[in-house]
């Protein structure tokens, strides 16, 4: 790299370690201010932070590896999440505002009664924080160690007596973190790439764990911009080199592409719509459908509520939730379209290839259009935003994995219902630093076993599939109860293997899991019943839910109740907001890429513009639905 590409990443570096000194103080005074910032984050701040965990390094490689294996339409199974997003933000961020909890294992208790809550608290802390958490790490890990690989030459930076270590240490743990086959150059660069690893981990780790969801939160909006601006020359620069809409088309054509059922259409790799993709089978179907709804975050369990709960007021979590959402799904997605399908025809894929190893070829384009196709300055603000997003996914997920420790696990469990005794807050923030050391090694040993991104990714899918109706469910309605959660969890634990080694569809995988977590969770209402009335009415009282709440509204003397339109009104907006977006995505992106219209209407700028000011028209819709003032 050069001495310009170097002193951007270097300028980086500082300003996040300056960042964690400067809100060291603040964060240190208790968990509120360590991991909700004090309750002080303005709306726009707190969706660009959402937007910079989940933009990742390793999202721009998968993108682009699906893209390549799968054509477009299959990135609506990241799209549709656009409506879970809404959803936190227009039904329930209200909701976990109101609860005034630091983590989502904490409203068990809140929500639930008895010493089931608690051990359900205490099951989910481990479970989401450890078990699920890490396995997000270790995806982002094994991104970091294909991108820095062509950029970060240690070998030739440090002297042998500091290099040579780190080569015996992957070849005795036989450490294999390269896609390059077996020979000399094998160690050498797992040792590089252990290194950059544990080099981007150190100042990560650093700053979140010094200034907390204050630093995290300011380091993610600086990455934004930077990645936003690095990705933009970056696609500028494929595309131009690709030829446009028209050399993208010509180069396709001469592609010979295969995918899991045979070869791929040019016109397949390009399509939005069902009816023109490749492989939209039924089952496919369902799940972009359903996928919303049926996954682990659908009501923002983990770091998207933290954001919401870390805002100012229920106004601000609104619209941390639409700048998280028209950041995320349409703004980069306009980048990546053409950037992904630039790569491809670009850098073709190695004749012979597939399955995983496809798709790990796929994903290393990327960021080998990085290395061979930036110039110097480009690059380095290429590079530095990746490692930069890197930062962004790993921050929020030790910072948040480490409030279950500190709050759910060491508070809760260990000092106050086996100690009896109230911990001081500065000793819990020191738990909190102490377990994002012990969540970086866990996740470390998982990126070991990696040989994809997209193998982790549809892992941590098959984990959390199920759950999410019961998780909204219990905002909605007053019969939920806490063995409703444990069925769903136990189910769902209990069939990831059996389904990972006996169903080869992972579309169906994911529906079957779907179908049996929320089938139990559904029978333990059924046979269990509602949770207290007086542990219902306290709930009701401090959380005000949306929904079916109606015999619990009487209880706590309301004489008048308006749940059910509050919801409906709610959904509106969610509905209306979702259909805006994916209108402009799909307006925008068809312009973009030449992607064909449906057959229902075979006029590409009929379909573009109509998709367009749909789109628009639909802007002042969800706004008066969803920031009306609730009565």
């Amino acid at each position: 790299m050069a001495a310009l590409d170097i002193a951007i990443i270097l300028a980086f570096i500082a300003y996040s370690v300056y960042s964690g000194l400067r809100n060291k103080e603040a964060a240190s005074r208790d968990l509120n201010e360590y991991f909700l910032a004090g309750r002080s984050l303005p709306g726009w701040k707190a969706g660009l932070s959402m937007a910079a965990t989940q933009f990742a390094a390793d999202t721009p490689l998968l993108v682009t590896g699906i893209i390549a294996v799968s054509g477009i339409f299959a990135l609506w199974q990241m799209w549709i999440y656009a409506l879970s997003f809404l959803m936190m933000g227009f039904v329930l961020a209200a909701h976990w505002r109101r609860a005034g909890v630091i983590t989502d294992a904490e409203l068990s208790e809140i929500r639930y009664g008895g010493g089931k809550a608690l051990a359900l608290r205490g099951f989910k802390a481990v479970y989401f924080g450890t078990i699920f958490n890490c396995v997000v790490l270790a995806w982002v890990f094994f991104a970091a160690s294909r991108i820095a690989e062509p950029f970060l030459l240690w070998n030739e930076w440090l002297p042998a007596w500091m290099f040579q270590p780190f080569v015996s240490l992957v070849q005795a743990a036989g450490l294999k973190l390269t896609s390059c086959p077996d020979g000399a150059a094998l160690w050498i660069l797992s040792a590089n790439n252990l290194i950059s690893v544990l080099a981007i981990l150190a100042v990560t780790t650093f700053y979140s764990t010094t200034g907390g969801l204050r630093s995290v939160v300011d380091t993610d909006v600086g990455q934004v911009f930077v990645m936003f601006g690095a990705t933009f020359l970056f696609a500028v620069i494929v595309f131009m080199k690709a030829g446009g809409i028209a050399g993208i088309h010509e180069k396709l054509q001469a592609l010979q592409l295969a995918g899991s059922l045979g070869a791929i259409k040019p016109s397949e790799i390009l399509a939005f719509t069902p009816d023109r993709a490749y492989n939209a089978t039924f089952p496919l179907l369902a799940l972009f459908a359903l996928q919303w709804i049926i996954q682990l975050n659908s009501d923002g369990t983990g770091y998207l509520a933290q954001r919401s709960m870390a805002c100012k007021d229920e106004n601000h979590a609104k619209i941390a939730a639409m700048v998280f959402t028209g950041t995320q799904v349409l703004l980069r997605s306009l980048l990546w379209l053409p950037l992904g399908l630039g790569l491809l025809v670009l850098f073709p894929p190695v004749a012979g290839l597939t399955g995983e190893l496809l798709q790990a070829d796929r994903e290393g384009a990327y960021v080998r259009g990085m290395a061979e196709l930036l110039p110097v300055g480009i690059k380095g603000l290429m590079l530095t935003g990746m490692l930069a997003a890197l930062a962004s996914t790993v921050d929020t997920h030790i910072n948040w994995g480490s409030s279950y420790w500190a709050n759910d696990i060491f508070k809760r469990l260990i000092c106050q219902s086996w100690l009896k005794r109230e911990p001081g807050g500065r000793t819990l923030v020191w738990v909190a630093r102490g377990s994002n050391l012990m969540l970086i090694c866990i996740a470390l040993v998982i990126m070991t076993k990696l040989s994809s991104i997209n193998q982790a990714w549809q892992a941590s899918l098959l984990l959390g599939a199920g759950m999410g109706p019961v998780l909204v469910m219990r905002w909605l309605w007053w019969r939920v109860n806490a063995w409703a959660e444990i069925a769903a969890i136990v189910v769902s634990a209990a069939a990831a293997l059996p389904l990972l080694l006996w169903v080869d569809d992972s579309a169906l995988r994911l529906l079957i899991m779907a179908a049996l977590s929320s089938s139990a969770s559904l029978i333990a209402m059924a046979v269990f019943g509602p949770e207290d009335k007086e542990h219902l009415a306290r709930f009701y009282r401090l959380v005000r839910p949306k929904g079916f709440w109606k015999p619990v509204a009487l209880e706590c003397g309301e004489s008048e109740y308006h749940g059910p339109r509050k919801l409906l009104t709610a959904l509106a907006a969610t509905a209306a907001a979702g259909l805006s977006v994916f209108c402009l995505l799909i307006g925008l992106g068809s312009a973009l890429t030449g992607s064909p219209p449906p057959v229902i209407c075979p006029w590409p700028p009929v379909w573009i513009a109509g998709n367009i000011i749909l789109g628009l028209l639909l802007c002042p819709v969800w706004f008066k639905l969803g920031f009306r003032a609730e009565n």
